[in-house]
């Protein structure tokens, strides 16, 4: 089942009845509107006046619905999960907890080579030359020692948005950066509930290591899927609509990653649904019955966006 995603980017107050998240307006002339707990995949709270009940919250964790709130810049920055993931997940984290570095090693070496493979197949469909992503890709080594993520990353990101001359990918950096830091910042939210519903602890990485960084694992899985965001943002520039500021109407488009369509494991899946399949084949490689994480490949019919 595909869980929809709401945005609140005005001022509401949301309750729950009769297992339905109950959204007011009180400053608008609006009628009330009820929609069942059990479709929500995403709830993404971005005005500060918002007002939300712990009835609700309670229920929106038991479904397992992600809580996303957005700091003054209007980006997610803070992500409510349950603290029971899975039913298993002591066991879980156990394995997870105990894989050998080895082991690490060749799954960062997996999952780099799957993002570049992706910049290259994204390349390809863009109609630029897609050889030089190809070569990085096929020369990542175990641990990606001589580090072909940064230099692909490079070269992709140039070439990428060749017709703003000034671009260059930067957190801070100027358009469309900002619409690119929100869409990862979305698929960074779809990564840790997938993590989370497969009884994975977020904060330890297959690769990376951070003491600041609570969900450190999911920055580790999400980089195959990052072209995906990508793309979309690609497009909006390529339209020609002024990508200058993060508005309502570029936001709603970019919510829509959780239920737009990829390509893994030999068939289309919304992206939500593909990512649990990712990282349960992680939960496979930890315990050993495993020894391949399934990303997605990046093909031209994946925008086939689900309303």
């Amino acid at each position: 089942m595909i869980k929809r995603t709401l945005f609140f980017g005005n001022p509401a107050y949301l309750s729950t009845k009769n297992e339905q998240l109950v959204v007011n307006f009180p400053e608008e002339d609006k009628e009330e509107k009820c929609i069942p707990i059990e479709d929500l995949g995403y709830i993404v709270l971005e005005h500060p006046q918002i007002t939300i009940t712990t009835g609700l919250i309670r229920k929106l964790v038991d479904n397992k619905t992600a809580l996303i709130t957005c700091n003054a810049q209007h980006l997610p920055t803070g992500f409510l999960q349950p603290l029971q993931g899975h039913s298993e997940q002591t066991e879980r984290y156990r394995h997870q907890l105990n894989a050998t570095a080895p082991l690490k090693k060749n799954l960062w070496q997996q999952t780099v080579t799957a993002k570049i493979e992706n910049q290259a197949l994204h390349f390809k469909k863009l109609g630029k030359n897609p050889r030089r992503l190809e070569r990085y890709a096929s020369d990542v080594k175990t641990a990606d020692h001589d580090n072909q993520e940064a230099l692909a990353a490079a070269f992709y990101f140039q070439n990428l948005f060749d017709t703003l001359p000034e671009f260059s990918r930067n957190q801070k950096g100027i358009a469309p950066n900002g619409l690119l830091n929100y869409g990862y910042a979305i698929l960074r939210a779809v990564t840790a509930r997938a993590l989370i519903s497969s009884g994975l602890l977020p904060s330890v990485g297959i690769f990376h290591s951070n003491k600041y960084n609570a969900f450190i694992l999911a920055d580790d899985v999400m980089e195959p899927y990052r072209p995906f965001v990508d793309h979309i943002v690609w497009e909006m520039v390529a339209s020609g609509v002024d990508v200058e500021e993060v508005t309502t109407d570029l936001k709603a488009q970019l919510l829509m990653i959780p239920a737009m369509d990829v390509f893994i494991d030999g068939k289309n899946s919304p992206l939500m649904n593909a990512m649990s399949r990712t990282t349960h084949s992680l939960w496979e490689c930890f315990e050993g019955s495993s020894r391949k994480i399934k990303y997605p490949e990046f093909h031209g019919n994946f925008l086939n966006i689900k309303q």
